[in-house]
């Protein structure tokens, strides 16, 4: 059986490459220069206990992967990217594929399940940074991350048991899950603060931000209510991590930041915000819940990618500011651009 990285960046890179060198059948695709890098030299994986390098075979269309009946396909691009890459996997014209959706946000397995009929969640609790081409740093320890799925929109079946199997089988803790959604609830309350950590720099930065990280979780609860959404308790969600994977150095280092963190950090113009403080927008705008710390991350994080914006150059104080006057105001007129807020 085999599996392909539809879109392997940082968490694509990871899931392929513990899969390749735990002995699966495994293609990655990837673009750009992390293509280019995969090709000639392969892809290295760094984690706290040393760096592997794996031959592994990477194309950079969909296309080009040689699908088959049966193969299992892992989303691994970022939520603006799932309906470009759905639709180049459906031109493939390849039956009996399984549909894996390992992203953040809860849109993905919607869209997938409009053009296939087998459909998974993955709720991915897997640090990786993937900053220079063809290296992946992997700060999770004693798993490199968590991986439990279910199929969509609810259920357990063979394949969730066997794709679960196989990512324990490579040093992965996943456990089939049949409310995977739920658990992806909960992935994306965790997510809000990426756009605050973008903006401000990770921890302990994120820290003085806090009333702006709490009043997104707030907010995004209300509408969860509202729209009849189920999510975990943080005690629940804690234990699930508990002895199972935490945050280790990579040769000194701590992880410097999350994907929008990255994103900011690589100059892609472009970052996933839509699909998080974005979808809480949206949940606001159908069931009449004021959503103003998740409008103005997603106003924020957008205009420092597209200004071309390092990541942690806003002062927390500023952000907090910035959204008081958010709030009180109803919108965007008085927020500055991020070069106003500066630390």
């Amino acid at each position: 059986m085999r599996y392909v990285i539809l879109g392997a960046g940082a968490v694509g890179s990871v899931i392929g490459g513990q899969l390749f060198q735990y002995g699966f059948d495994v293609t990655l695709v990837a673009r750009g220069s992390h293509l280019a890098a995969l090709q000639a030299d392969g892809l290295t994986l760094v984690a706290p206990s040393g760096s592997v390098t794996l031959p592994i075979p990477a194309v950079g269309e969909i296309a080009d992967a040689g699908l088959t009946p049966g193969d299992r396909v892992i989303l691994g691009v970022k939520s603006q990217d799932t309906m470009t890459a759905l639709t180049a996997l459906r031109a493939a014209r390849v039956d009996a594929l399984a549909v894996l959706c390992g992203q953040n946000g809860i849109e993905n397995e919607r869209q997938a399940l409009r053009l296939f009929p087998d459909v998974y969640g993955i709720c991915v609790i897997l640090p990786a940074t993937q900053l220079d081409p063809g290296v992946v740093e992997v700060n999770g320890v004693p798993h490199p991350g968590i991986l439990d799925l279910g199929r969509y929109p609810g259920g357990i079946d063979d394949t969730a048991v066997s794709v679960a199997s196989d990512l324990e089988a490579a040093g992965f803790s996943s456990r089939p899950d049949a409310r995977i959604m739920r658990l992806k609830h909960t992935k994306l309350l965790n997510n809000l603060i990426n756009a605050v950590e973008a903006a401000v720099g990770a921890y302990p930065a994120t820290k003085a931000a806090q009333p702006v990280v709490d009043a997104a979780r707030e907010e995004a609860e209300d509408c969860f209510r509202a729209a009849g959404f189920e999510w975990t308790t943080r005690e629940e969600d804690d234990a699930r991590r508990d002895g199972v994977m935490r945050l280790a150095p990579v040769e000194g280092r701590r992880r410097p930041g999350g994907s929008t963190w990255q994103s900011l950090a690589r100059g892609t113009g472009r970052v996933e915000v839509d699909a998080l403080n974005g979808e809480i927008v949206l949940l606001g705008r159908l069931h009449g819940v004021a959503t103003p710390a998740n409008e103005l991350l997603q106003h924020l994080a957008t205009d420092m990618a597209t200004s071309g914006a390092e990541p942690g150059t806003v002062d927390a104080e500023a952000l907090i500011g910035m959204f008081e006057d958010w709030r009180s105001r109803g919108g965007p007129a008085s927020s500055p651009p991020p070069g106003d807020a500066t630390a």
